[in-house]
């Protein structure tokens, strides 16, 4: 057994720029600047966690110290290029900024910067975590980043940039590292595996690159902790079973459950889901991946009404589960009982797929009102005075405590009703008989709980009501 055995993430750390995958926009602009000879005084590389800073920055000084250089392929074999690649050389400094972030080891890098390079072309200090420091000691490097030696290099790195002070990032020229499509990972990773001689399926690859968040040195570490537990052969169930996954295809059963409103298959699943140990918060999250690629797919088709598949869901209830499945996160990953959690969230997710939005049946509500006649509007007609203080609901409170008598038209003639008057009701009863069944089959389709919600919200409105339009429902 060697003791000296070296991971797959720094064996297989790049050594030229061409390997660095997934930054194609930041090698095209260094190798050009090196060739035109713009070489910046101060760099900022920024970007998430094993998309390649710290290797960017080693690329980079290798090429502007080789011997023949500057070189846009220097060669691996020189004694220079190969300390620089290892970090051990003096002339290139790796600081890390979250031990090294005091006002006083600042200084000592000011003072060192004075002295000319001892090996190299150009003394480079690269600094690692560069938001860590301290504002004091920010401020402490101000000058001698904007005008230091001609010999002098600066390479910042960090996963944070809004914790760097303006005045550092002013300073330099920034780097934007993006995290590195799974595509693009799992293509490197199948190229390590044919080197190393193990035999990985499609489905691992994938499964492992879904995984890293779009950091290659997160899909090496994977890739190295799956060959330890597999051996010679690694499948996409192994993963899984590792890191507590759940396949594709559950994911999507999962999400077919709740938008078929099945509560037992639901809770079924969730049920084989926990007692086989997979991440809660990890499969909410690929659920609402799965809902957004429906929901993309639904609007291209054909805009956020139509409805999906044998379910008749509709884009807009496809919002709100996804919005749903969006703030269980917090209580599934942070609670105490993330199984209770997780089951509650996804109940609430089925209730939201059946439940109609409350905008749309007020909304659907005042239509049918302003289309009633107007001797079906259940308030009477406002006081034309616009000084007065009682309601359209007061008066209709009045007159039915006084019904108002009828003036006959004719002096003699009985009060009654008028043949035009009995017309008028004939046709007001028609038109009551039309739109009951209407208002009857939308207020069915209103789930309990929102009823509740529209009940409250109507009342609240006719107590605030100053003024009644019979026009409007209010």
């Amino acid at each position: 057994m060697s003791s000296s055995y070296k991971v797959i993430a720094r064996r297989w750390r790049p050594q030229q720029f061409e390997e660095l995958v997934g930054q194609d926009h930041i090698v095209r602009t260094l190798r050009n600047a090196i060739e035109q000879g713009r070489i910046a005084h101060a760099y900022l590389f920024v970007g998430p966690r094993g998309t390649g800073k710290t290797s960017m920055a080693r690329l980079f000084a290798k090429a502007l110290n080789c011997e023949g250089g500057p070189s846009l392929i220097p060669p691996n074999d020189s004694p220079i290029c190969q300390s620089i690649m290892e970090g051990s050389c003096m002339d290139v400094i790796e600081i890390d900024g979250a031990s090294n972030n005091s006002v006083d080891q600042v200084r000592d890098i000011r003072e060192d910067c004075q002295y000319v390079p001892s090996q190299c072309r150009y003394k480079i200090y690269i600094i690692d975590e560069v938001h860590m420091l301290t504002n004091q000691a920010f401020n402490a490097l101000l000058k001698t980043l904007e005008e230091p030696p001609s010999h002098v290099k600066f390479v910042f790195a960090t996963t944070e940039s809004h914790k760097v002070l303006p005045t550092i990032v002013s300073r330099c020229q920034r780097f934007e590292f993006r995290p590195i499509p799974d595509e693009q990972i799992a293509a490197k990773l199948e190229e390590i595996a044919a080197v190393e001689k193990i035999e990985v399926d499609k489905g691992a690859l994938q499964s492992i690159a879904h995984l890293s968040h779009g950091g290659m040195r997160d899909a090496q570490s994977i890739l190295d902790q799956m060959i330890s537990f597999c051996g010679q052969k690694i499948e996409e169930e192994d993963v899984l079973d590792v890191y507590g996954l759940a396949s594709q295809e559950r994911v999507e059963a999962l999400a077919q459950t709740i938008v078929s409103s099945d509560y037992s298959t639901l809770l079924k699943l969730v049920e084989e889901l926990a007692s086989e140990g997979r991440d809660l918060y990890r499969i909410l999250v690929d659920l609402q991946v799965v809902l957004r690629e429906v929901l993309i797919s639904s609007v291209r088709e054909g805009g956020r009404t139509r409805a999906l598949g044998p379910s008749g869901l509709t884009s807009e209830s496809l919002l709100r589960i996804i919005e749903v499945l969006h703030e269980g996160e917090r209580s599934v990953k942070m609670g105490l009982s993330e199984k209770v959690n997780f089951e509650v969230t996804l109940l609430k997710a089925v209730e939201a797929s059946r439940s109609r939005a409350i905008d749309s049946v007020i909304n659907r509500l005042s239509s049918l009102a302003v289309n009633m006649p107007d001797s079906q509007s259940p308030v009477s007609q406002p006081s034309s005075d616009p000084d007065s203080t009682d309601t359209g609901l007061n008066k209709a409170s009045s007159s039915r405590d006084v019904p108002p008598k009828k003036a006959s038209k004719v002096e003699g003639e009985p009060v009654g009703d008028s043949p035009q008057e009995l017309v008028h009701d004939t046709e007001s009863e028609q038109e009551k008989d039309r739109v009951k069944p209407k208002l009857e089959d939308m207020v069915s389709k209103i789930s309990p709980e929102t009823r509740k919600i529209l009940e409250s919200d109507l009342r609240g409105r006719f107590r605030e009501v100053r003024k009644v339009d019979q026009q409007k429902l209010i």
